[in-house]
């Protein structure tokens, strides 16, 4: 009888210990829990990390596609000016001479017969100046016009009170523009004076 009584004490021990122990599936879900956890955090900032990446990526392009579209305005533009103002070094190199024989076909003269020659040769260089002027050359108005440093370059300065300040009174050389562009400046006499008390200054 007491060994009867033995093992049924000694089997309620045992459940008992058994019901005090945490279930196996329990424990093992414990532990898989911060791996989890861990993973998806990990994903996110692998996620976080592309979407920067994939956004820096996408600013180099905008910024390349932008440096390139820039790129080929320029060179759109330059090859347009290239064409516009094809004619302005040549046009500039003429100037001179036509502006020598400009003078020689106005030189006044009482021979008749160098009259008609200068007639003739005034004739080629009024031509001259046509052609010029419908390929966009134009002088520059600078006689009794108000000093601009930007069109006139004074090589002479005189003190007229007769004349307003800064009026330009000579000429000494034309200056002319080529379409949109100074081909030269004019060479010019400019009045300056002031008063100060009643004195020149």
């Amino acid at each position: 009888m007491e060994d009867a009584k033995e093992k049924n004490t000694t089997k309620q021990d045992q459940e008992t210990v058994e019901e005090s122990k945490p279930d196996a599936v329990d424990v093992q879900q414990l532990d898989e829990e911060p791996t989890k956890k861990e993973r998806k955090s990990k994903q996110k900032q692998q996620i976080e990390a592309l979407e920067d990446e994939l956004a820096t990526i996408k600013d180099k392009l905008l910024r390349n596609a932008a440096e390139l579209e820039n790129f080929k305005k320029r060179i759109n533009q330059e090859r347009i000016n290239d064409r516009k103002y094809a004619s302005k070094y040549l046009i500039g190199e003429l100037l001179n001479p036509l502006e020598q024989m400009n003078k020689i076909v106005n030189m006044p003269t009482d021979n008749d017969m160098l009259k008609n020659f200068l007639i003739g040769f005034k004739m080629v260089n009024d031509q001259f100046y046509a052609v010029l002027k419908q390929d966009g050359l134009k002088e520059i108005e600078a006689l009794n016009q108000p000093f601009d440093p930007k069109l006139h370059h004074a090589i002479e300065k005189t003190s007229d009170k007769e004349h307003a300040d800064g009026i330009i009174l000579e000429v000494i050389q034309k200056g002319f523009i080529y379409k949109d562009q100074l081909l030269r400046p004019a060479m010019v006499k400019v009045n300056e004076w002031s008063e100060e008390n009643g004195k020149d200054k």
